[in-house]
């Protein structure tokens, strides 16, 4: 059973949205990916969100540019939580997906991460998941500290690159 569903609008945000399902799959995160357009295949959208919550899922994350409606739609049709992917896009890379996607109304919540911030979309996630379930939250502790790790090692050779040039 999938516990995160991954919904885009277009298969030209799979390069990014890739990101995102290489850490679910670092965490061992079951998921789903589908392509549907709100404004394409409405029907479809909703279908599959309903489907998705029936069968059990936690949480979506759903990306889209450009006047960005696929979060929302979501959001609408679902009490799950929605993380909303802004995708650069159009003449305004991404900035109109945002502000369509951070200015739900009230009552309709949609977590929004940066443009394009795939990776970031699916560590929340992970972490919301994380929350209820102690195995995932050791994995996400881990991954803390392998971060610190590599930020220690990276500042160690800097420090010392720049020792030697003085």
């Amino acid at each position: 059973m999938s516990q995160i569903g991954v919904i885009m609008g277009s298969d030209s945000d799979y390069q990014v949205i890739e990101e995102a399902l290489e850490v679910l799959q670092q965490f061992e995160v079951p998921f789903e990916v589908i392509i549907s357009s709100p404004q394409r295949t409405l029907k479809r959208t909703v279908d599959w969100v309903k489907g998705f919550e029936a069968q059990g899922g936690k949480l979506i994350i759903a990306a889209a540019g450009l006047a960005a409606h696929l979060p929302g739609v979501v959001a609408g049709a679902t009490t799950l939580p929605v993380i909303g992917v802004p995708m650069s896009s159009g003449a305004m890379e991404g900035i109109d997906a945002l502000y369509s996607i951070v200015q739900m109304p009230p009552g309709i919540p949609v977590a929004t991460v940066g443009i394009g911030a795939a990776r970031n979309a699916a560590l929340l996630a992970v972490q919301i998941l994380a929350s209820q379930d102690k195995p995932l939250s050791m994995k996400v502790k881990v991954y803390r500290a392998q971060m610190l790790q590599d930020i220690e090692a990276k500042d160690e050779a800097l420090q010392k690159r720049l020792s030697e040039e003085i």
